[in-house]
């Protein structure tokens, strides 16, 4: 695969062709899935609960993060690598740029970050000094003390509104992707037909632009309650490379998230 850079996605996004996104913490993984046709790879701060154990991502720390991120830049064969700012990393514009330059540095290629229209500024200013970035709305992992768990995001119509809203303000302030996590179908499907960048999903629907997950619950070894948007794609596949080939092909052709992966 040839290297895949933010204009290749934007591309896809123009000619109606869907990408798959998929994480990896590692250079064998990052290796593996960029060779199988993941075209974002996503060093999420979900290792911190699928490789560190902790109950959620708040522990992470952007130390952390560039470990992975220089790990994963090892092993990549292609694909773009986006990289999470972690919990409180980005609280304001100097700490964002600080830690966001860290993150480039060790390979990242863009960052990601989790919040609505008060991240405009932020956005704003990583933009403007050479930093793509993607923002991360609906279920916000970071945030999961104030939303009281792990839950559907914009199901009433305020704030399925906010939601909208915040998405035009974020892609005007020179968000580069969207990512709603936890979505309703058709709040998801809304705001990728309003927006010009890329649209990521992961139990948003089938609709938007990409698809995400993370490594361990679509090779189904992640312990405890599955998401309901999480499909196991070693199931009926004979090894781990063609469980995520199967994977990218489900995306790109649209089978994959299927009505039970969905939300409505």
């Amino acid at each position: 695969m040839s290297s895949v850079n933010l204009q290749t996605l934007i591309e896809h996004k123009r000619n109606g062709r869907k990408f798959a996104m998929l994480t990896a913490y590692d250079a064998s993984f990052a290796n593996l899935v960029s060779s199988a046709g993941v075209e974002v790879i996503l060093v999420g701060d979900s290792l911190g609960m699928v490789l560190q154990g902790e109950s959620s991502t708040l522990p992470v720390t952007v130390e952390h993060m560039a470990y992975h991120t220089q790990s994963v830049t090892k092993g990549n064969q292609g694909a773009l690598i986006m990289s999470d700012l972690p919990f409180m990393s980005y609280s304001n514009v100097d700490q964002a740029l600080e830690n966001a330059a860290e993150l480039m540095r060790a390979g990242a290629h863009m960052v990601k970050l989790e919040g609505g229209r008060a991240m405009a500024e932020t956005v704003s200013k990583l933009t403007e000094m050479g930093v793509p970035v993607c923002v991360h709305l609906g279920l916000t992992p970071q945030s999961v003390n104030v939303l009281g768990g792990y839950k559907v995001q914009g199901r009433e119509q305020t704030a399925a509104l906010q939601m909208l809203e915040d998405a035009r303000i974020l892609e005007e302030a020179g968000a580069a992707i969207l990512l709603l996590e936890c979505v309703p179908t058709l709040l998801a499907e809304e705001i990728t037909e309003n927006s010009k960048v890329p649209v990521v999903g992961i139990g948003a629907g089938p609709h938007t632009d990409a698809q995400v997950l993370v490594l361990h619950d679509m090779l189904g070894i992640t312990p405890g309650k599955k998401p309901k948007f999480v499909k196991d794609f070693m199931q009926g596949s004979s090894s781990v490379v063609e469980a995520v080939e199967n994977y990218v092909s489900a995306v790109r052709d649209g089978s994959y998230p299927a009505p039970e992966h969905s939300f409505e």
